[in-house]
C-alpha cells in the first residue's frame, strides 16, 4: 500500500539547513492502522506530511500502490491528495458552513458529483459518523469531539484509500479521545481503510493500532507490532515512552531485607494464555511459593495481554525449573536483578 525508501527532509533556518527527517524506511500495508510515535520536535509531523506532499522531501520516494508519488505533476498531485483523507488536530473546519457543508465542501472541489449525490454521500457519513441530527449546526454549536466526527466526515467525503490523523485526539479529553479512536477503528474495519496516525500518547497506540514506528530527532529508532514493541521496548526512546504508560513500578521492591534467595520475574503473556492459572498450576507442581507483587491486564487492540512482577523464595536451580516451564507455557521471562532494581528506586 505505502513504502517510503530513503526518506529525509530539511528546511531553512537562517541561512541554514536543519535536518528534520534522515533515511527513513517504513512499509505499511494496505487495511492497517499504522501509528508513528514520538515526543515533541521528533519528526512526526514532517514526516506525516511527506504522504500527501504537503511537505516535499528533500530526498527518497513515497510509493502509494506502487506509484512513485514524488514524480507526479500538479496535475497527478491535486488528484492524489483527493484520494488521501486527512484530520486534523484542530478540526480545521470552516466555521461560517454548517457540518453540513463542511462535509459537503470537498465533494464541490471536485466538480465530479450532482448535488443529489453530495447530499446521498453526506448523509451517510453523518450517519457514519454518529452525527445523523447535527447536520445543520455550525461548529460553534458542537462539542471538541463532534467538531473531530465532522473533520473525520469530511476527510472520508472522497472515498480516500489512505486516511492520515495528524494527532487527531490530542485536543479531546480522555473519554473523547477513546470514542474517537472507537470511530477510527470502526471505519477501518468497516471500510477496509488504511490509516496512518501520529501521536505522543503511547495509549492511542495500543488502543487501535497494529504496527508502530517510534521516531526521535527525525529517524525511526523502532518499529515492529505493538504487542511486540510495547511489551518489550529495545530502544531507550520506546522504553521510556512505554513507561510512562506501564503499570509495573518497580518501587515495590524498596525493602530492607536482601536476602539471596529472593528471584525477581516479569511475565508477559499475550492471547489466550492471558487468562488461564498458569502461575497457579506451576506454583501446585512445584511446591514453590510465587509472589505476585504487581501486575496489569489489558488489551492491545484485540489482543489480551498481561504483565506481572512476581517474587520467588528460593534456590536458583528451583528459580530456574520455574522458569524453564513459565516458557514451555507460552510466557515470556525477564530476570530482573533485585539489587540493580533497587538501587535505582
Amino acid at each position: 500500500m505505502l513504502r517510503i525508501e530513503q526518506l529525509g527532509k530539511y528546511y531553512k533556518a537562517n541561512g541554514h539547513a536543519v535536518r528534520a527527517l534522515h533515511n527513513i524506511n517504513l512499509d505499511i500495508q494496505k487495511g492497517q492502522i499504522f501509528g508513528i510515535i514520538g515526543r515533541s520536535g521528533a519528526g512526526k509531523s514532517s514526516l506525516l506530511r511527506t504522504l500527501n506532499l504537503l511537505e516535499r522531501p528533500s530526498s527518497g520516494k513515497v510509493w502509494i500502490e506502487g506509484e512513485d508519488i514524488t514524480a507526479f505533476d500538479r496535475q497527478r498531485l491535486h488528484g492524489l491528495r483527493q484520494r488521501i483523507g486527512m484530520v486534523f488536530q484542530h478540526f480545521n473546519l470552516l466555521h461560517a458552513k454548517t457540518v453540513t457543508e463542511n462535509i459537503a465542501f470537498p465533494l464541490k472541489l471536485t466538480g465530479e458529483y450532482t448535488s443529489d449525490t453530495i447530499q446521498a454521500r453526506v448523509e451517510e457519513l453523518l450517519e457514519l459518523v454518529g452525527l445523523k441530527d447535527q447536520g445543520r449546526k455550525y461548529p460553534a454549536q458542537l462539542s471538541g469531539g463532534q467538531k473531530q466526527r465532522v473533520g473525520i466526515a469530511r476527510a472520508l467525503a472522497n472515498y480516500p484509500q489512505l486516511l492520515l490523523c495528524d494527532e487527531a485526539t490530542s485536543a479531546l479529553d480522555p473519554e473523547t479521545t477513546q470514542a474517537i479512536l472507537r470511530l477510527l477503528l470502526d471505519i477501518n474495519q468497516k471500510l477496509g481503510l488504511t490509516i496512518v496516525l501520529i501521536t505522543h500518547e503511547m495509549q492511542v497506540i495500543r488502543t487501535i493500532c497494529d504496527e508502530v514506528a517510534v521516531i526521535d530527532a527525525g529517524e525511526i529508532v523502532e518499529t515492529g507490532a505493538v504487542v511486540d514493541v510495547f511489551l518489550h521496548p529495545q530502544h531507550a526512546v520506546t522504553q521510556s515512552l512505554v513507561a510512562e504508560n506501564q503499570a509495573l513500578d518497580l518501587s515495590v521492591l524498596e525493602r530492607k531485607d536482601q536476602d539471596l534467595d529472593r528471584h525477581l520475574l516479569r511475565l508477559s503473556y499475550v492471547g489466550s494464555s492471558t487468562h488461564e492459572p498458569i502461575i497457579t498450576r506451576i506454583a501446585v507442581q512445584t511446591g514453590i511459593d510465587i509472589a505476585i507483587l504487581q501486575g496489569v491486564i489489558g488489551r492491545i487492540k484485540n489482543t489480551p495481554y498481561g504483565q506481572l512482577l512476581v517474587e520467588l523464595r528460593s534456590t536458583q536451580e528451583q528459580s530456574d525449573r520455574v522458569e524453564q516451564l513459565l516458557v514451555n507455557a507460552g510466557v515470556r521471562v525477564a530476570r530482573i536483578s533485585i539489587s540493580a532494581a533497587v538501587e535505582v528506586h
